[in-house]
């Protein structure tokens, strides 16, 4: 008996007019709301550029089984979104499906998705090839992860690669590297087309001046503890001074209108509170390694306390 269908994600990469940027991400917005109802769906991600690592924008969409995800392809609703932002574009689009244990770039600090179209009846010379990649890059330093997605006739005619580093500097090393370039140069008679991307997700563009220059991100743990110590008392704050008495009370917002307000606020604060808390525990975030587990220890419990502190003043005014 055939074990449950793993979920799948479409992984899109395209590059935005400048001028266009915040019509796309409206545009965006718009095709949420089309592929929400869409059979199969789980949720969509969007990453927008962090130049000049990661120029492109980068969609994700997560869907129960490969089958639906062909569906939305296929779809006609999603044909006519992508009319809709033809204008808007700027050379092609990479469009890929990988199964979700492979797409771990929605987390990863720094990713590259590598696509390869292979020339018809060099596939197996081509898989000796990746072997041989394979084995050089995972002694490269900072290498966290690396999946090799195979071609799928009929619907995705590219071989993927998916690399995942602790830092833009050890992916960019690698990519860079003479050995690299090395074995990319001697797998250009099996290739028709190659392209490489960068995607960078999660807080790490909050925490990039708390690490010294090219040292891997911050722990995720540390960055979510400080997003944590920022956000909650944010929110708090907003709800105690603005969301109930004014946006609520005064104004008679409908619950959902308020939420997304406080929400809109509560992020652009968290943007920069978050670098400015950063900068104040680079001591925590990149401790030297001789004395890391104690001041892991250290900062973890300062910020334990600072959490147990805010919870006991917010009680009492309540």
């Amino acid at each position: 008996m055939s074990g449950p269908a793993s979920s799948v994600s479409i992984v899109t990469q395209t590059c935005v007019q400048p001028a266009s940027a915040e019509a796309f991400a409206q545009w965006q917005g718009g095709t949420s709301a089309v592929i929400s109802a869409f059979p199969g769906f789980i949720e969509q991600r969007l990453m927008p550029p962090h130049p000049p690592l990661q120029v492109d924008w980068v969609i994700l969409q997560r869907f129960v089984s490969l089958e639906h995800a062909k569906k939305w392809l296929s779809s006609a609703e999603r044909q006519s979104r992508i009319e809709g932002a033809a204008p808007m574009l700027v050379g092609r689009d990479d469009v890929h499906i990988v199964n979700d244990d492979a797409s771990a770039a929605r987390t990863a600090p720094a990713s590259a998705v590598i696509s390869t179209r292979v020339k018809p009846g060099m596939e197996a010379e081509y898989l000796k090839w990746e072997q041989k990649v394979a084995a050089a890059q995972s002694k490269a330093a900072g290498l966290q992860g690396y999946r090799f997605e195979p071609a799928v006739p009929g619907l995705q005619d590219d071989f993927i690669a998916i690399l995942r580093f602790d830092s833009d500097a050890n992916l960019q090393a690698w990519m860079d590297s003479p050995q690299r370039r090395a074995l990319i140069e001697e797998a250009a008679p099996l290739t028709a087309e190659f392209h490489a991307r960068t995607v960078q997700s999660g807080f790490e563009q909050w925490f990039r001046d708390a690490a010294p220059q090219g040292a891997p991100a911050p722990a995720a743990w540390k960055m979510n503890m400080i997003v944590l110590l920022t956000l909650y008392p944010i929110v708090f704050l907003w709800g105690l001074l603005v969301g109930t008495p004014i946006l609520t009370r005064a104004l008679s917002l409908d619950f959902p209108v308020a939420l997304f307000i406080g929400n809109a606020f509560s992020v652009l604060l968290t943007a920069r509170l978050v670098p400015w808390t950063a900068e104040r525990l680079r001591w925590w975030l990149a401790p030297a390694k001789d004395r890391q587990a104690r001041v892991d220890l250290q900062g973890a419990a300062l910020l334990v306390a600072a959490y147990a502190i805010m919870i006991l003043l917010f009680w009492k005014v309540l």
